[in-house]
């Protein structure tokens, strides 16, 4: 836990969320308010208590109207173009479910950079893990679109369960209640695009 918790200070996610509700002049009731967050969440966020999950951040980042990737940047680099290299790759976020020891999903972001942009591409390390309702998510006005580019997850939609293989992909909904495990003998890495209307 000390690691993500030093990964998300790098990032000072709580600090820029804490930032930019001030600049806007909203208190953490209005903020909880225009997001269905409680206020005491938003507290712990702030005060990097908390590692919140990406729906959780795309709430927020709608609450403020930011992007979520501004989260994920320097504040200083706005670029039009974003060349990742693969040995750059690093955690941005790991998604832990509440009450629960493992934490499924290692984020990397392959967008750093680029800001106004709808698109939100992540390569996404999903580790192998018993399902648990406690991983269901649901973000209203987003799409998703996956790419298995290694091993095998099974994508829990709503009451659907969905065998998604090396290979394949799949695109939804993100309004739905969802969540992935990796199944089969290896942790499956994935590509994944949240995309922003």
């Amino acid at each position: 836990m000390t690691d993500i918790k030093a990964q998300i200070k790098e990032f000072r996610i709580g600090e820029k969320i804490r930032g930019q509700r001030q600049q806007r002049r909203l208190t953490l009731q209005e903020l909880s308010e225009l997001t269905g967050l409680s206020k005491p969440l938003l507290s712990q966020i702030e005060n990097e208590q908390v590692v919140p999950p990406l729906a959780t951040l795309l709430k927020i980042s709608r609450g403020l109207k930011v992007d979520i990737h501004f989260f994920f940047e320097d504040e200083g680099n706005r670029q039009k173009l974003v060349l990742t290299k693969g040995d750059d790759l690093r955690p941005d976020l790991q998604r832990q479910a509440v009450n629960a020891e493992n934490r499924p999903y290692t984020y990397h972001s392959l967008a750093h950079g680029m800001r106004q942009k709808h698109m939100e591409p992540f390569l996404v390390e999903v580790k192998n893990s018993t399902w648990d309702d406690k991983l269901f998510f649901r973000h209203e006005g987003e799409e998703e679109f996956l790419y298995v580019l290694e091993g095998e997850i099974d994508l829990h939609y709503g009451n659907e369960i969905h065998r998604v293989k090396s290979g394949d992909s799949v695109y939804y909904d993100s309004s739905e209640p969802h969540g992935l495990v990796s199944v089969g003998d290896q942790k499956a890495r994935i590509v994944a695009v949240l995309y922003s209307k």
